[in-house]
């Protein structure tokens, strides 16, 4: 080999090499690999807690490696198969060219599309928070209050075109969230009540006035049940296929609302004045920045986002307002938005995975008789994995991260 083609060869290997350490301090590495560890020992446990391994290990314990391996294997094929699809199905219905046949085989995939959606708005409202230095866990009350003005536009809003009557429906549902966000905001600002605390009784304070508006005005006069009239057909999300898919446009409404937010934290003015407010309070008040202004706009900003995810459900899936129609969707979006690293797009990624992991939990414990609470237990595995880096980064042998400049800090119980 000569001497040109030696310096060659050594310029490649450098490259790859940096590339690699690149890699290797990649934020995103990281949570590949905390996702990916959460699998793993989501299957021990399952292995670990099904009653046949122990029995196969009285026989030999390589008899028990291969029941337990079987075991793990068995429940999540079944969550694949309950959230995306069966492949061998898929295959015989796109064969047999019946169209129902066809929207069955592809249903799960686009049902966890369905259950991912609110996911996103509810994950992006936490994450705006956070961006900002406040810890919204009020998402859930939010949702709440943005589901009942949506829900009320939506039912006494007549006569009017459905490109009016949606577009109206959802701006109630997110002034809703915005304004029931707005309040421990203003809190915060006027007396320096943490929001943590009054989002929490907010939330309280949500669930038992939805409960007295679908007992009283809200109730559907033909019903005796706590439930809400149906809202009107031309409020109603577009929905893409006919039945069983559910799935509606509100995916998409969703993408939008997550790009509009990227815009707005990551291109504006106003965005640049939130992120700095929540990475240095006191820079960027000597910098001239309005921290009460700010506090009060993230809060409201974050309100109608989970407001939003409540006229979702209430519009796109529902069509109606029952008492316990949320599931929790506001509590796992500060899960999401810790997964997603506050920002929009991995939001969007993390909303997804939860969607097909809840979505396919139900699956789950038909077929392989796993109870759909490993679902959470595995959610909490990943989530400990991003908490605590250090433990990847030492399992996986990581560089260390350069310094982030961008990096989300939340201040402490005693900020300002």
């Amino acid at each position: 080999m000569s001497e040109k083609e030696t310096k060659q060869a050594s310029k490649k290997k450098d490259a790859g090499k940096i590339f690699l350490e690149e890699i290797s301090k990649s934020p995103l590495t990281i949570t590949i690999l905390a996702i990916i560890s959460g699998l793993i020992l989501g299957g021990l446990l399952v292995a670990i807690t099904t009653e046949d391994v122990y029995k196969a290990f009285n026989i030999s314990f390589w008899e028990g490696i291969k029941t337990g391996a079987q075991a793990a294997w068995t429940t999540y094929q079944a969550l694949f198969y309950g959230s995306v699809g069966n492949p061998s199905k898929i295959i015989a219905a796109l064969q047999s060219g019946e169209s129902e046949a066809i929207r069955r085989a592809f249903n799960p995939f686009f049902e966890s599309l369905v259950v991912s959606t609110p996911y996103i708005f509810a994950g992006l409202a936490v994450a705006l928070g956070f961006r900002v230095g406040l810890f919204n866990i009020g998402a859930e009350g939010q949702l709440f209050i943005g589901a009942a003005t949506t829900v009320t536009a939506a039912i006494y809003l007549e006569g009017l075109p459905a490109i009016v009557h949606i577009p109206v429906s959802l701006l109630a549902g997110f002034v809703g969230g915005g304004l029931w966000g707005f309040i421990p905001g203003w809190l915060k600002a006027a007396t320096g009540g943490h929001e943590v605390i009054n989002t929490i009784m907010m939330n309280y304070i949500a669930f038992r006035l939805s409960e007295y508006l679908l007992r009283g005005p809200l109730k559907n006069p033909d019903g005796y049940t706590p439930v809400s009239a149906p809202i009107q057909e031309s409020a109603k999300l577009v929905r893409l296929f006919d039945s069983p898919i559910r799935f509606h446009i509100g995916f998409f409404i969703a993408l939008f609302v997550a790009f509009l937010v990227y815009l707005f934290l990551f291109k504006t003015t106003w965005g640049y004045t939130l992120r700095t407010v929540g990475s240095n309070p006191r820079a960027a008040k000597y910098a001239g920045m309005s921290i009460i202004r700010s506090t009060v706009v993230a809060m409201f900003l974050s309100g109608g986002l989970a407001g939003l995810a409540g006229a979702n459900e209430v519009l796109g899936v529902n069509h109606n307002l029952a008492l316990a129609f949320a599931s929790g969707y506001g509590f796992d979006s500060i899960a999401l938005a810790l997964l997603g690293k506050s920002h929009p797009m991995g939001v969007v990624l993390a909303a997804i995975l939860f969607g097909f992991l809840r979505n396919g939990a139900i699956q789950m414990q038909v077929l392989a008789g796993v109870p759909v609470d490993i679902i959470s237990i595995l959610q909490a595995f990943i989530l400990a994995f991003i908490a605590a880096p250090a433990i990847i980064r030492t399992i996986y042998r990581l560089k260390e991260p350069d310094i982030d400049i961008d990096a989300v800090t939340l201040r402490g119980w005693g900020g300002n």
